[in-house]
């Protein structure tokens, strides 16, 4: 497949991401003293940015490709909720079938920096099952979008807006209209996300989520990828191994995939990329070794830089034609 073609078709493709979005935001500043008060840094702030984070960095992901994203979750009516819908419309990302919760509040994970090093990281939260209503508005935002789309996404950060109810009727929908289904799973509902299209965890998440033991060889590896390909009846899974590359498991083969980075600087939101790239390729009706490749390279250029990134076509394009080229 014409891996430049394919790219190109990524603006042809609609996604639907279904999960718990949040506001991302840092409090740069400096530290020269101790407090008088108690033996902690004084941060003078210098300056405060926010961005998109959990589901809303996968739909980020999505339209920096070139791909429209429609995001379906739920937030509090307030001034984060607010802000947040205002940072997603300036990605060009479709916010208008957020549901609106009066009894919890936006999440929003404030970290302060000091000379750049994480002092430290606050979350305002509530988790847990959204109420009844909520829930029922996120499935009938479910039902009239996903039709309309090329694939879905779940992006389940444990927060409450992939409840069972959600999972199961999304996955079921996907499977009737014969759309892909791409799972970011969270280790407790592991073994919940039945009969997928594929499903990106990392080594730590597959491991957990099996809770399996003595994982140290490859062998290991292909093995756990063959037991969750077989307890979730999926058509694949995708393990992502840092440094170590991605894992491809399929029913009738495995395919090692070796790191693309050139340098790691970060892995904020690397798989934020490796599933928003994945699941637009599929979209595109790419294979799943083509798929993967191609997500491998996106994860390669985000981990070169700082900060929750994102990778853009031509920088994609350009990237997978110098490596070939060697």
């Amino acid at each position: 497949m014409d891996l430049s073609k394919l790219i190109d078709s990524f603006e042809k493709q609609t996604i639907l991401v279904v999960g718990d979005t949040m506001v991302d935001k840092f409090i740069w500043g400096k530290v020269s003293r101790i407090s008088p008060e108690a033996p902690v840094p004084v941060v003078e702030v210098t300056r405060e940015t926010e961005t998109l984070g959990g589901a809303g960095n996968v739909a980020n992901n999505i339209t920096a490709l070139g791909g429209k994203a429609y995001m379906i979750s739920a937030i509090g009516d307030d001034n984060t909720g607010r802000m947040l819908v205002g940072l997603l419309e300036d990605k060009n990302i479709n916010a208008d079938f957020i549901v609106r919760d009066n009894n919890r509040p936006t999440i929003i994970k404030t970290r302060i920096i000091a000379t750049n090093q994480q002092v430290v990281r606050v979350d305002r939260e509530i988790k847990g099952v959204y109420a009844h209503s909520t829930e029922q508005k996120i499935i009938k935002n479910i039902e009239l979008l996903l039709p309309k789309a090329n694939a879905v996404i779940l992006s389940d950060y444990g927060k409450g807006v992939v409840s069972q109810n959600v999972l199961k009727k999304t996955i079921a929908l996907a499977r009737k209209h014969k759309i892909p289904v791409s799972v970011d799973p969270k280790v407790e509902n592991f073994k919940k996300y039945k009969k997928v299209t594929t499903i990106t965890p990392n080594t730590k998440e597959a491991i957990e989520g099996m809770a399996a033991v003595n994982i140290n060889t490859e062998e290991d590896i292909r093995n756990l990828g063959k037991k969750i390909l077989k307890t979730l009846n999926s058509d694949s899974v995708l393990i992502t191994r840092g440094e170590m590359g991605m894992t491809l498991v399929q029913p009738d083969k495995i395919t090692t995939i070796p790191t693309r980075a050139k340098e790691v600087y970060d892995v904020t939101g690397a798989g934020d990329t490796v599933i928003s790239t994945m699941t637009l390729a599929l979209a595109a009706k790419a294979d799943f070794v083509t798929a993967a490749e191609i997500a491998n390279f996106a994860a390669g250029i985000v981990v070169g830089k700082l900060g929750t990134a994102t990778a853009s076509p031509q920088e994609l394009k350009q990237t997978i034609t110098e490596f070939y080229a060697k």
